[in-house]
């Protein structure tokens, strides 16, 4: 599993075109680049949307999913400054669910329950997922006895 709390997007797009195994020439055509430009690219922490949406069509993989879930189990949204507090945001930016539960964050969820690394409690208080969704989780995928 892709460690999502420190995302280093140059070495993981050299994975995924290792493991599709694109030719170096189609992607230089691609981007209309040199291959050290590729090379350069590929050491980077960090790229331009533009760059990344391009590495997604190219290697057919959503790269920017991995941010949307470093984004959930890293930084929850803040709570309310007051508990009666109802929020009414309205923007002109479309909306998205709340959370996005991919396998990927069961997975990571159930291995952490598994090892002993986080109690249930410490997984719904910290990542905020829903007690009853924890619960099912741990029923449809996982017997733990916890």
């Amino acid at each position: 599993m892709t460690n999502l709390k420190n995302i280093h997007i140059g070495t993981l797009i050299e994975t995924k075109l290792k493991e599709e195994k694109i030719s170096m020439e189609r992607v230089c055509a691609f981007f209309k680049l040199e291959t050290q430009e590729i090379l350069q690219m590929l050491k980077l922490d960090s790229l331009e949307t533009e760059i990344l949406l391009k590495w997604c069509k190219i290697l057919e993989y959503d790269f920017f999913r991995l941010y949307s879930q470093h984004l959930i189990f890293y930084a929850p949204p803040s709570p309310a400054k007051n508990k009666g507090e109802v929020k009414n945001n309205k923007s002109s930016l479309p909306l998205f669910r709340k959370n996005l539960y991919t396998q990927e964050i069961i997975d990571f969820v159930i291995e952490t329950l598994n090892s002993g690394e986080k109690t249930r409690q410490q997984v719904i208080d910290e990542y905020k997922i829903p007690k009853t969704t924890l619960y099912k989780w741990i029923a449809k995928y996982n017997s733990l006895d916890n």
